[in-house]
């Protein structure tokens, strides 16, 4: 292959980014200004940790944030006052490793991990968040710091797309760490990822993340990964190892093993997030998912006002 031939691939590859990234835009911007910014918003931002002045008890303050040394001094109630936290810093997690690059449908795993991306990213733009990625495999593939504004969202969802990760595992420990790491207050994380891992050696990062940061969880899957269709004899590849196995997918007993084993992985990710303390928004790549995005968003308002 010549080096004119590499180049003409390379610009086809890039319009097609580039036309991906547009789509991916228009379709994002619009539900985040329809739907999500303001459930963002109300959800995220919440009381500041800055402290600014006291002031007299009114009925209805929160009497956790009764100061009892000035109370005793006054002869009357009086609450620490903050300022609120205008600022918070987004830090989106993708996982690009090999088996996100799979997609029974219109669109990859992957694709459908930068849709989600770009909701959180135009979400942050919108309500003047900085906003940083951080792509991995088996180890960091590309880390982006946290910036402002539209253009920064754009890159991200362009990096997202265009990445050609070094590995094919998935270790998803060094996202975590480096989310530990590099962010110094508290932030948002969202971690994108299918959770094909080869264990759950993970969870410590994650506690730790989620000790420090609000952390959600999205969990893209394809269909023909949750259930094995009826195809007779096939040949299946893991993309990450490239190990192959021929499976008869007709024998009732074969589709009732995998459907076994793939619910067990689900609860143990389950009960691992519950462990965590982190809700898990699930994405599949063969349904809309902006209900999915609105039902998280509204629950975790109801629950904030609770």
């Amino acid at each position: 292959m010549n080096r004119e031939t590499v180049q003409n691939d390379n610009d086809a590859r890039l319009t097609r980014i580039l036309k991906r990234v547009r789509r991916i835009e228009l379709l994002t911007r619009g539900m985040v200004k329809e739907m999500l910014g303001g459930q963002y918003h109300s959800r995220f931002k919440g009381q500041g940790i800055e402290f600014d002045d006291f002031r007299e008890y009114q009925p209805g303050d929160d009497v956790r944030f009764i100061d009892w040394n000035v109370t005793a001094r006054m002869n009357d109630p009086f609450v620490r006052k903050y300022v609120e936290e205008r600022e918070l810093t987004v830090m989106i997690c993708v996982d690009v490793s090999g088996s996100g690059d799979y997609g029974s449908q219109e669109d990859s795993k992957r694709e459908r991990a930068a849709e989600i991306a770009a909701v959180f990213a135009f979400s942050a733009v919108q309500n003047q968040d900085k906003v940083g990625l951080s792509l991995f495999s088996s180890g960091i593939e590309h880390y982006l710091p946290a910036m402002k504004g539209a253009p920064h969202a754009l890159r991200i969802l362009r990096d997202i797309l265009s990445n050609e990760p070094k590995q094919q595992g998935t270790d998803i420990r060094p996202a975590l760490d480096l989310a530990l790491e590099r962010i110094a207050h508290r932030a948002l994380v969202i971690l994108v990822s299918d959770f094909i891992t080869p264990d759950a050696s993970w969870e410590k990062s994650l506690r730790a993340v989620a000790a420090k940061h609000d952390v959600v969880v999205a969990q893209i899957l394809d269909p023909r990964e949750i259930t094995l269709p009826d195809a007779g004899r096939v040949c299946l590849e893991d993309p990450e190892t490239g190990e192959q196995i021929i499976v008869n997918t007709s024998h009732p007993a074969v589709r009732d093993a995998y459907a076994q084993r793939l619910a067990e992985r689900q609860d143990a990710l389950v009960q691992l997030l519950r462990r965590c303390g982190v809700e898990r928004i699930t994405v599949r790549t063969d349904e809309d998912y902006a209900p999915a995005l609105k039902a998280y968003f509204r629950s975790r308002k109801r629950r904030k006002r609770g």
